[in-house]
């Protein structure tokens, strides 16, 4: 049976320090819907209504498009391992680009990356929890660090190249926000 709560409590904060991987969601008014799977350390708690999540370079950016038309956003956890259980986290985000005042204080709480892109706040405005019966259960073994690996290749140039490519708009051809990072502004 599902449980909501409007805030985060200890065991809530603490299931989600243990997960592994995390599932976001965002849609703007009309086009795609985007959920993503996310993973390495790149999950944070600020305060028991607002987390953060640090985004990194890859094939798209849909994320910052569809915040900057529709500032909605869900964030699913799930236990694969031991107890079961579902946890989304529903409410609004923020993008912190590289060139805005609050990124060198949200990103000093994450490992540097190379690829690091974004950083997205939520604010949640409720916590629900599911039972989790028919998940199964898959075994956690190790971080990928495959994405890592190409950005540190390709460089901080490299990585304005690509982003500049394939991640100024989305799919569905919305601003994604991200140019203002562009032309060696403030990193």
């Amino acid at each position: 049976m599902a449980k909501f709560f409007n805030a985060l409590d200890q065991k809530l904060s603490d299931f989600i320090r243990r997960q592994h991987i995390f599932f976001t969601a965002t849609a703007a008014a009309e086009g795609r819907i985007n959920l993503s799977p996310k993973g390495l350390d790149s999950f944070r708690i600020l305060d028991d209504n607002t987390v953060a999540w640090l985004n990194l370079t890859g094939s798209g950016n849909e994320t910052a498009a569809h915040l900057r038309e529709v500032n909605r956003m869900t964030v699913m956890f799930c236990s694969f391992e031991k107890n079961p259980l579902i946890m989304r986290l529903y409410g609004t985000a923020d993008t912190v680009h590289k060139n805005d005042a609050r990124w060198a204080e949200l990103y000093a709480l994450f490992p540097p990356d190379p690829g690091a892109r974004q950083i997205f706040v939520m604010h949640i405005d409720n916590v629900q929890t599911s039972c989790g019966y028919a998940v199964p259960f898959y075994e956690f073994q190790k971080e990928r660090h495959v994405l890592t690996d190409w950005a540190e290749r390709k460089g901080e140039a490299g990585i304005q190249d690509y982003q500049k490519e394939k991640n100024v708009k989305s799919i569905d051809g919305l601003a994604t926000g991200i140019e203002g990072n562009f032309d060696n502004k403030k990193n």
